[in-house]
């Protein structure tokens, strides 16, 4: 008895042991996360931007405004304008820091292709310089027929002239018609203000002063309003009634070489002059400014 009661002792203890120890649970495996349908990112298109080195006379007269949103959006491409004269815009180009010029001074662009900065030009269009005075006109301008008795007359006069100074197209053309007159104005000649200003400028300072200037007609139109004090002394109230035709004034366009500067967006400056010789802009352009000046500003030319 004494053995079996052991053994069940043995039995119970045993039994309860077991009850007393602790449960492990497995644990279960973390739960992975739910997949998501991602759609891929699309990348974002990459930004196209176009550098035009042209002169103050297309900004100023609004003619850029009016015609470059067709461009930018058939294209989806920004055009950064940079207007100066046209002999800094060629120097732009020249650097390789321009895709496109568009400029008015032929001799000046022949040379740009000369050097290798564009492989061709194109003509786009052209308008005309006039001159423009005082209406008490001192040095008796109105009535000459050419641009060289006009700046003879104002020398002999020693009548204030304003000159944009700046080396740009109507800056050329100034200082060709002086030379054709056999006079070379310089820093001493009293009556003369070399400004280094754009053609707006130039018109507004010409008033002010009462001054006589070379003046791109476009430009002067569209800043007539705030001209009172001036007049045109030469070339007519239309390109038609300009008796001088040396003072047309056409304008080229011309993409920079990629050959000599890799980094020009060659195939958009392509495009741009495409577009801009194109029908459709060709009319565009010869339609600006008659709602307003009941004449138009430009005379498209490409087809010429």
């Amino acid at each position: 008895m004494k053995h079996l009661s052991f053994g069940l002792i043995l039995i119970v203890l045993l039994a309860v042991s077991a009850a007393c120890a602790p449960v492990v649970v497995p644990t279960a495996a973390p739960a992975q996360p739910t997949a998501v349908a991602v759609s891929p990112t699309q990348a974002p298109a990459a930004s196209c931007a176009l550098r035009l080195a042209t002169t103050t006379s297309t900004a100023d007269s609004g003619l850029l405004t009016a015609i470059l949103p067709a461009f930018e959006k058939q294209f989806n491409c920004k055009v950064d304008v940079v207007a100066v004269g046209t002999g800094q815009a060629l120097e732009i180009g020249s650097k390789g820091d321009a895709d496109v010029v568009l400029v008015h001074a032929r001799s000046q662009e022949d040379k740009f292709v000369k050097d290798g900065n564009a492989q061709e030009r194109f003509d786009v269009m052209y308008n005309d310089f006039i001159l423009v005075g005082p209406e008490s006109d001192p040095a008796k301008v109105i009535g000459t027929t050419s641009g060289k008795d006009a700046f003879k007359l104002i020398a002999d006069s020693a009548s204030p002239f304003a000159s944009r100074g700046d080396k740009s197209g109507t800056n050329s053309k100034e200082l060709a018609i002086w030379s054709s007159a056999g006079i070379t104005p310089t820093a001493e000649t009293s009556w003369y203000n070399a400004l280094g200003q754009g053609m707006g400028e130039t018109l507004l300072t010409a008033n002010e002063g009462n001054f006589y200037t070379l003046a791109d007609r476009g430009t002067y139109l569209s800043m007539r309003d705030k001209l009172p004090n001036l007049t045109i002394v030469l070339g007519g109230e239309t390109i038609d009634q300009n008796p001088d035709r040396a003072l047309y004034n056409p304008y080229g366009v011309m993409a920079v070489n990629p050959d000599k500067f890799p980094g020009v967006n060659a195939s958009m400056a392509s495009n741009f002059i495409q577009w801009l010789l194109s029908p459709e802009t060709q009319q565009a352009i010869g339609q600006f400014g008659t709602d307003k000046f009941g004449q138009a500003l430009f005379y498209a030319n490409a087809a010429k």
